[in-house]
């Protein structure tokens, strides 16, 4: 059984950190992402995308607030792309942008806050996207709750020269390494889909099932904002949307989806779940993304169903 449902697992993700400080980040930054921003206090979090002016969604992020920045935590590949954009809308605001060398590692699992306590940090309860300063093989860290990643996951953010000690100081306190592989099973049977691999550019936000999360209704303007409010005028009606695919034999990412020989989508993720067996995450046309629909994956039978993955 995949560790992370037991006990605590961990692995490095593909991660970093954009800092963003000035005595009006917090607004700047409002005025920007999808989610409140503003109101947080130090200590606080929220998940949030940051949209063109049509809304495809260019970047997903954690927005942890601190006494003298906003650290937006953000794919790795993503994050000299995220600070282009953010400076083009800079103008004339008094924000500042860096990015410190630091990684962000996964600790996942029932016993993931036992298990940072017993390597050595010092945790209060943290709820979704609530964060704190610890210490870890005697480097400072900072750990936040992380609901955008599978099996009661925290990110642990670490300066690069002491992730490889943080890493070992978590395998030493019982926690078991996880591969890549198990992480996508454990993610595509929850239904979290990460930027680059399941969301790129081509979507918007409705398609993704992350609005909920990744949204407020009711702050106020943003880029993108537009078309958020018209589709949801509209009912919330995309033409596709991601949902889950039980497979006959493994497929990869890529794979079309077909029905009746023609192309209904494609598959983004993939992995062999050790309780589900092959299964996959991917973008379903609105005419078979019903729960039950029989499609084909690369020649073989295939079903579609939510996400997360029903029991």
């Amino acid at each position: 059984m995949n560790p992370a449902r037991r006990t605590a697992a961990h692995l490095e993700l593909a991660r970093g950190v954009l800092a963003v400080s000035g005595p009006k980040r917090q607004d700047f930054l409002n005025g920007l992402l999808s989610n409140e921003v503003a109101s947080l206090r130090p200590g606080e979090g929220r998940l949030a995308a940051l949209m063109d002016a049509r809304g495809h969604v260019l970047a997903l992020m954690r927005a942890l607030v601190t006494s003298d920045s906003v650290l937006l935590e953000a794919p790795a590949e993503r994050l000299e792309t995220l600070r282009g954009l953010l400076e083009r809308y800079r103008v004339a605001a008094p924000v500042r942008f860096a990015a410190p060398e630091i990684k962000v590692l996964a600790v996942l699992g029932p016993a993931a806050g036992a298990m940072l306590a017993r390597a050595g940090a010092e945790l209060t309860a943290l709820g979704p996207n609530a964060h704190m300063e610890a210490t870890l093989a005697g480097a400072p860290v900072r750990v936040a709750g992380a609901p955008d990643l599978p099996a009661e996951a925290h990110v642990v953010h670490v300066a690069a020269s002491a992730a490889v000690a943080v890493h070992d100081a978590l395998s030493a306190a019982g926690s078991t390494p996880l591969t890549p592989d198990a992480f996508d099973a454990l993610r595509i049977e929850e239904g979290r889909p990460l930027y680059g691999v399941d969301v790129t550019e081509d979507n918007l936000l409705h398609e993704t099932g992350l609005l909920a999360e990744y949204h407020s209704s009711t702050k106020g303007c943003y880029v993108g904002q537009e078309t958020v409010a018209r589709l949801e005028a509209r009912g919330g009606h995309v033409n596709k949307v991601l949902r889950g695919l039980r497979l006959s034999r493994p497929a990869s990412p890529g794979a079309a989806i077909q029905v009746d020989g023609q192309e209904a989508g494609h598959i983004t993720s993939a992995a062999v779940s050790d309780r589900l067996g092959p299964i996959a995450m991917g973008f379903v046309h609105r005419n078979h993304f019903a729960p039950g629909t029989a499609v084909v994956v690369d020649g073989a039978p295939a079903s579609v169903t939510t996400l997360p993955f029903p029991e």
